[in-house]
């Protein structure tokens, strides 16, 4: 790529940017976040209460990103092949030849919301592993490649329980990004009542196609990251296995820490927020911002964590003032 196609990639994303701005107010860590996870070409879990705008930002970016969008409601009945699809006989009246065809299900698209995954059983849950993992969905001994790129976006409520399912922990490992929406501030919430509650609808327009994405992808990639990041990056990750920690937080509350996906993660989306806001080297504030998405559903407490009220926040919080720099 030539330093022309690189400038001209990145005009775009501060379009995009305001493009999604047009219809969710406020949430710009949320977006950020998410823009971070679609650059670095990974998967978000998006985790808050109802109300929230969590599908309406998902719907955004299809619309903002001219993407293939496919949404999946997950229910409690849903079967995985409702998500990979199935095999039909079909008949050639010609010859009256009798032959099985693939139908696609509605995980081959480009942009896939998974809206509400914890309310399906993990049967279910366990048929989009291997895609999002691989890239590709196997069907009867048969592989069937995804789109590229190849972006989920899960939805989940933290509050309600009855008919609900948690993710297991290996399903959680494949999302690159565990984002948490909160409550507006009170301005933007008086912004939010006053454009929603009217006549006037604003438009989005597409400002980012699936071929920008995928060189964005490559690009960050390329992005440096020094030796001494790298570094930190590792011993972060390191710290947060029992076993092997020096931290007495982990030593103390810990169960299970984050295996080498964490780190792989966290310089890759690292990488990302730096590209996204214009510069070609991530930095340690790059590193820190990101380390609680990446690794608070990789870092598992232990029941004298919970007595305490403790959460994995805590965790990389007490993580990131231990590890020397």
């Amino acid at each position: 790529m030539t330093e022309a196609n690189v400038r001209q990639l990145l005009a775009k994303l501060p379009p995009l940017r305001e493009e999604i701005g047009k219809i969710i107010v406020g949430q710009t860590q949320v977006l950020d976040e998410v823009l971070v996870a679609l650059l670095a070409g990974g998967h978000a879990l998006l985790e808050g209460v109802p109300g929230l705008a969590k599908t309406l930002l998902v719907r955004t970016l299809a619309s903002a990103t001219d993407l293939p969008f496919r949404r999946i409601q997950f229910t409690p009945d849903l079967m995985p092949t409702d998500i990979l699809g199935t095999e039909v006989l079909e008949e050639d009246h010609g010859t009256g030849h009798r032959s099985f065809k693939f139908n696609e299900g509605p995980i081959f698209a480009s942009l896939v919301l998974a809206d509400e995954i914890n309310r399906t059983p993990p049967k279910t849950q366990a048929a989009l592993l291997e895609a999002m993992q691989e890239g590709h969905v196997t069907y009867a001994g048969q592989e069937h490649a995804l789109p590229k790129p190849f972006f989920l976006l899960a939805t989940q409520n933290p509050i309600e329980q009855s008919g609900t399912y948690p993710l297991p922990e290996a399903q959680l490992d494949r999302f690159l990004l565990y984002i948490r929406i909160g409550y507006p501030t009170e301005q933007e919430e008086l912004a939010v009542l006053s454009g929603t509650t009217g006549t006037a609808r604003a438009e989005v327009r597409s400002v980012l196609g699936g071929e920008d994405i995928r060189q964005l992808q490559q690009l960050v990639r390329q992005v440096s990251l020094s030796p001494e990041l790298l570094s930190f990056v590792n011993r972060l990750v390191r710290a947060t296995r029992p076993a092997t920690s020096t931290v007495k937080f982990i030593q103390d509350y810990g169960r299970w820490g984050a295996g080498p996906r964490a780190g792989q993660a966290l310089i890759l989306c690292a990488k990302a927020r730096a590209l996204l806001q214009g510069r070609f080297a991530a930095t340690l504030d790059d590193i820190k911002t990101l380390a609680p998405p990446v690794l608070r559903h990789r870092v598992l407490l232990n029941f004298n964590a919970e007595a305490e009220n403790l959460t994995p926040d805590d965790a990389v919080a007490e993580l990131l003032k231990a590890v020397p720099v």
